[in-house]
């Protein structure tokens, strides 16, 4: 009697656990033909390391993560030298859980572009980001102000220019837009 007892509460555990799993902190990530996956933090962890430094309100952190390119290869997204022509249009979304959003460009945040490099970072001075920042933080070198700076980082996508336009403006909109006197 008791094993019947047992077994119910076994399975429950066990599907808690299952959901907690499931439940593991991630980004999202969607590449320019719509691919998606995710990335948690055991495989940010498992990319190359980088760690940068960086003045947030008045004091230099030491932040580690993976590049933004190595993070965005999980989705087909360019990298190096393969960033030309109409890639050169593509911009990075990054998004936080509270709202907040930021545009890079992707040539901007590409290794072969530009020395600045930008990382999705999981730990801040050795220790991982608190729930406040993290746990994961989009962290840009060389910002004189560190507006770029995407705590709570919930999902990143890589769109080209011109969808963008598309979706912001209708045809109307444009024609309207074209037709607007220059001052």
């Amino acid at each position: 009697m008791r094993l019947l007892f047992l077994s119910p509460a076994l399975l429950l555990l066990a599907s808690g656990a299952a959901r907690a799993e499931d439940a593991a902190p991630s980004v999202a990530l969607t590449g320019l033909d719509g691919q998606q996956a995710s990335i948690t933090l055991e495989q940010l962890d498992a990319l190359p390391r980088v760690t940068i430094s960086v003045e947030q309100h008045g004091t230099v952190h030491a932040f580690e993560g993976a590049l933004l390119g190595d993070v965005l290869a999980k989705v087909g997204v360019p990298r190096g030298k393969a960033i030309h022509g109409a890639e050169l249009a593509d911009v990075v979304i990054v998004e936080a859980r509270d709202g907040y959003k930021v545009a890079l460009d992707l040539a901007g945040t590409d290794a072969a572009t530009r020395t600045d490099r930008a990382i999705l970072a999981d730990r801040m001075d050795g220790a991982p980001l608190d729930a406040e920042k993290g746990p994961f933080q989009l962290v840009v070198e060389g910002d004189l102000r560190p507006a770029r700076a995407a705590r709570m980082v919930s999902s990143i996508r890589v769109e080209r220019v011109e969808r963008c336009a598309d979706q912001l403006f209708s045809r109307s909109s444009k024609t309207r837009l074209r037709s607007t006197p220059q001052r």
